[in-house]
């Protein structure tokens, strides 16, 4: 091998790992301070509470702590989360009754809707996508003045149902599934037609076994998208006990800053195990999607 590639090589993996343990640096912190006890907590972040008044009387302001190793391994801070603060897991579960209808909606809509738009031969078939995908383009902030509009008509706001059903009907999964769709030949929808099979036995039997690795890929997705969301629960919901846990996040502290990093650590949780469970069909799934970026 010549040595110029080699050096490039090297190059590569040196620039890579840099920039991996620059990205997992915030993460492994976290994940080190969750062990940590809370006096041990308070002591090494102690600088982040000084007022700036010790810096205008011309002494030196302390530096934050970070300790690879915590003095102590310690579960406390879980249990403070887990046991002491109820708010916690009850966020948790508003979190999951809203994911987990609006992925299982989603997946199933977009999955018919892409079908349709991929396979089937209609008028107006195009315009009608380029019209959806318009939908997609726009940013919630423009959209946000009609669904408010629209939930507060329907009876939904202060509801779940105000960010469950419009997340069910959002038009980035029927984009994502009709790009990894349109691979597949069109000889295998005629060659069961020809048996007599009708577009729903096509679509379950033939389509939807092709199509795992886009299912896998547009769920992952889904699931880091709204498992994250803050601004439709803040707007919809004025119930602060019906809020997920991505807002509630933010104040689960109550004053004792050790809780936060284990409730950190408990929320990234489910997304870091349904992408390690399905990494392979996720990294599938986008290199057949044809989506970049």
């Amino acid at each position: 091998m010549p040595i110029a590639k080699v050096l490039r090589n090297i190059s590569l993996t040196f620039v890579t790992s840099v920039i991996a343990i620059l990205l997992l640096l915030p993460i492994g912190v976290t994940f080190v301070n969750s062990l940590t006890t809370e006096k041990e907590i308070e002591i090494n972040y102690r600088a982040i509470g000084q007022k700036n008044d010790v810096a205008a009387a011309g002494k030196t302001m302390p530096f934050v702590n970070l300790k690879l190793l915590p003095d102590k391994v310690s579960l406390e801070q879980y249990g403070k989360v887990l046991v002491d603060n109820p708010k916690y897991l009850t966020m948790f579960w508003n979190s999951v009754g809203m994911v987990v209808p609006i992925i299982a909606g989603q997946t199933f809509v977009a999955a018919l809707a892409a079908y349709a738009f991929s396979k089937l031969k209609f008028r107006g078939r195009d315009p009608l996508f380029l019209i959806y995908v318009l939908t997609m383009l726009m940013p919630f902030q423009v959209t946000l003045v009609p669904n408010y509009i629209m939930a507060d008509r329907l009876g939904m706001l202060n509801s779940p149902s105000a960010i469950i059903w419009p997340g069910i009907f959002a038009a980035f999964g029927v984009f994502m599934l009709r790009q990894f769709m349109l691979d597949i030949p069109y000889a295998y929808i005629e060659a069961a037609k020809m048996e007599g099979a009708g577009h729903l036995r096509i679509f379950f039997k033939i389509i939807v076994p092709m199509i795992k690795p886009g299912l896998a890929a547009l769920i992952i997705l889904l699931f880091v998208d709204y498992w994250n969301m803050v601004e439709q629960p803040l707007i919809f919901l004025d119930d602060p006990f019906k809020q997920p846990l991505s807002v509630f996040l933010s104040r689960v502290t109550d004053g004792n800053r050790g809780i936060a990093f284990a409730a950190s650590m408990l929320y990234m949780a489910p997304m870091v195990l349904l992408f390690l469970y399905a990494e392979s069909y996720f990294i599938e799934g986008i290199q057949l999607s044809g989506i970049k970026g």
